[in-house]
């Protein structure tokens, strides 16, 4: 089951939206340095096709995107919810913040916009720099990969 510790709404995290963020729990990855270690652990509210709704009611007219954060204990899970959160709100762009470096073979990247791929590396920074590992991709409707993470860099 997927839980969330808490959400913000931000402006960096995909390119020309304001975002809705999810933090999801349960992150098994480890990243040495990772800004959020209390996502490594099971805790959290129940992020459940209601507890969706509810977001989306409280602020699917603030904004023009949700990104799930985290997620990789249950990719499929985050699917689920990215197909719940269309269903819901038609217009509202859908990203998935992803750890792995490669997205699980099961899930179809046409559920979501928007997927970022990639560890926390310190030494080599987030998006914005021009050594990261981490790569975002738009999904076109065909379900391929555009790279925008030179959209990242000023």
């Amino acid at each position: 089951m997927l839980k969330f510790w808490n959400y913000d709404i931000v402006f960096a995290e995909v390119p020309d939206h304001t975002t809705l963020a999810v933090n999801l729990t349960g992150c098994p990855l480890r990243c040495p340095g990772c800004h959020s270690p209390h996502l490594r652990e099971d805790v959290g509210d129940p992020l459940d096709d209601d507890a969706l709704a509810a977001l989306l009611a409280r602020y699917g007219s603030r904004v023009t995107c949700v990104a799930l954060m985290g997620g990789d204990a249950a990719p499929a899970e985050v699917e689920h919810a990215a197909r719940e959160i269309r269903r819901l709100c038609p217009a509202l762009a859908v990203a998935w913040y992803s750890g792995r470096d490669v997205l699980p073979d099961l899930i179809d990247r046409r559920a979501f916009d928007y997927i970022k791929l990639g560890g926390w590396v310190e030494s080599l920074g987030g998006l914005a720099s021009e050594t990261t590992n981490q790569r975002m991709y738009r999904i076109l409707a065909d379900g391929t990969a555009e790279d925008i993470t030179p959209r990242f860099r000023r």
